[in-house]
């Protein structure tokens, strides 16, 4: 697959990554399918497309991928929650997505994973693996970890190519002294999702989503081998986030491991329910 990605659709796409990557992967003469439940804030522009439909939804999902070039996956219960949502959403929604681009003949499929998936790998493996062996903090990361192997499945059994990113924290700026590690820019966002929709027959990766941060915990090695070129750093708003919170605590249980404070005990999905 080249540089000339016609038609992407994006699950998910009134979400926050999603909002992110419509203006950071548009170019002309490609088209950008935005899926979600609801419709984007932001009304459609130029080369643009909106579906309101769910992932949950395979008549609709397969309707969607029909003619695309790939589909990025970013739709699903973006945090900690029952079981059963998990489950229905973020599980069977994402089977739903890898099926429908399969029945659709879509050759590539980039899942948004997550540091969740291996949110218990402790501060003593850091900067934690590329392919590190799943260790989820939650039944998030649980989700996250059963797209992995689908993606997996897909590509071994189907001949597509799966990538899997596992974004750390992907906002406009920084919120907290973790996120000096884990900080993912909008613009940085842009250039690893593109790097994944023009790799050379990339076949099944599992790469880290994180920006160049001086503070890094996590690998950029795969993101790298697949064409991705951080050029922000967190660091850049070190200064005010420790004059605000204070130096990074090595005895703060948030930063004990790599999921933070989804690592929590009060994080459980039944306290939260």
């Amino acid at each position: 697959m080249s540089s000339g990605v016609a038609i992407i659709l994006i699950t998910g796409a009134a979400g926050g990554i999603g909002s992110m990557l419509r203006t950071r992967l548009a170019r002309p003469g490609r088209t950008l399918r935005l899926l979600d439940i609801s419709p984007p804030a932001a009304p459609a522009r130029s080369g643009e497309e909106v579906i309101v439909a769910s992932v949950t939804d395979m008549t609709a999902m397969t309707e969607a991928s029909a003619g695309a070039d790939a589909v990025i996956h970013l739709g699903g219960v973006s945090g900690e929650a029952p079981w059963q949502q998990v489950l229905d959403v973020n599980i069977q929604g994402t089977y739903t997505v890898f099926e429908a681009a399969r029945r659709a003949g879509v050759p590539r499929v980039v899942f948004a994973s997550s540091n969740h998936a291996v949110g218990f790998t402790p501060r003593s493996a850091f900067p934690v693996p590329d392919y590190a062996f799943p260790a989820p903090d939650t039944y998030y990361g649980v989700s996250k970890v059963t797209g992995e192997g689908l993606a997996a499945q897909y590509h071994y059994r189907y001949g597509m190519d799966a990538i899997c990113l596992r974004i750390l924290s992907c906002f406009e700026r920084p919120h907290n002294v973790r996120m000096l590690s884990t900080w993912l820019s909008p613009d940085d966002a842009g250039r690893l999702f593109e790097a994944c929709l023009t790799a050379e027959q990339p076949g099944f990766r599992v790469a880290f989503g994180a920006s160049a941060n001086t503070r890094g915990v996590v690998s950029l090695a795969e993101a790298r081998a697949l064409g991705y070129e951080p050029k922000d750093d967190a660091e850049a708003y070190a200064a005010e986030i420790i004059a605000e919170h204070g130096e990074p605590d090595p005895a703060d249980p948030v930063l004990a491991y790599l999921g933070g404070e989804f690592t929590l005990p009060e994080y459980d999905a039944d306290r939260l329910s």
